[in-house]
């Protein structure tokens, strides 16, 4: 994945080098909730909201990309302006969380002799245009994103190991299966997220139209390694349902053999007391 300094300086739109060189640097931040653009844009008038994002400059310079998702893009933003734009957008979504992870950056340097591609973790344009900030600062979000989901489906994934650790130890598990029923729900209902954001993987519009953006897009992909945490996300969740469902499966049938115990005993009883009362 892309890392960078922790802070860019300068919160302007862009800052050139003597040589005509302009960086750009990239963060994103993830919360737990996902964010409706359409409640939130009446606290934003100057933003313009497409059904992907909310996007708008600030008055100090830089500008910010707010996604459904629950994640938020800052283009050459400082911290403190950062955490302004944070503090605005929890006052228009009430009871929003502080971010879930550290973030995630990256740095674009656009040069009219370069040509594109990442070097040591560094995005190289020739140019730089709203349509590839676009797509840069969503990918640079999807990345965030998916760490806040990482950190979700390796805790799950850690106490179905355990889970299945004293289902091998003791051969049973235990009599409730409340507690199993909540856990698989969680687990679905995660998968169901994970799926939500893979649809936003899908390529977005400006690449179709630009083969340079296109191949950008590709690089950007593969630096945060998108496409392959996503299929290890999946594959963590498919075997923690299976787990889940295996352990479920255990404790059913637990009940299942106490209930024809109970049923058998029942009889014996009936049969004694009726041999009781006939002598």
């Amino acid at each position: 994945m892309g890392s960078v300094p922790s802070d860019p300086a300068p919160p302007s739109s862009s800052s050139r080098a003597p040589t005509g060189e302009a960086t750009f640097s990239f963060h994103s931040v993830a919360f737990v909730e996902n964010l409706s653009l359409k409640e939130l844009a009446p606290s934003f008038p100057e933003g313009r909201r497409t059904l992907r994002e909310i996007r708008f400059r600030l008055p100090a310079g830089g500008e910010v990309f707010v996604y459904p998702f629950g994640a938020v893009s800052f283009m050459n933003v400082s911290a403190p302006e950062r955490a302004r734009a944070i503090a605005r957008l929890r006052a228009a979504r009430p009871n929003l969380s502080d971010p879930t992870v550290d973030g995630e950056q990256l740095t674009v340097r656009a040069d009219p002799e370069s040509h594109p591609g990442i070097d040591e973790g560094i995005l190289r344009l020739d140019r730089m245009t709203p349509e590839r900030a676009n797509v840069i600062a969503l990918t640079v979000a999807q990345s965030a994103a998916m760490e806040y989901y990482e950190r979700i489906v390796e805790a799950m994934f850690g106490k179905t190991d355990r889970l299945v650790e004293r289902l091998e130890a003791r051969g049973t598990v235990s009599f409730s299966t409340k507690p199993l029923h909540r856990f698989i729900g969680a687990a679905i209902g995660t998968r169901n997220e994970v799926l939500s954001v893979l649809h936003l993987l899908d390529k977005p519009d400006e690449a179709w139209d630009d083969p340079e953006l296109d191949r950008i897009y590709s690089e950007l992909r593969a630096e945060f390694d998108l496409v392959d945490r996503y299929q290890a996300l999946e594959l963590k969740l498919r075997s923690v349902q299976e787990a889940l469902e295996l352990v479920l499966d255990v404790a059913r049938d637990r009940r299942l053999v106490l209930l024809e115990s109970s049923v058998v005993l029942l009889i014996v009883l009936e049969i004694a007391i009726t041999f009781v009362r006939a002598h």
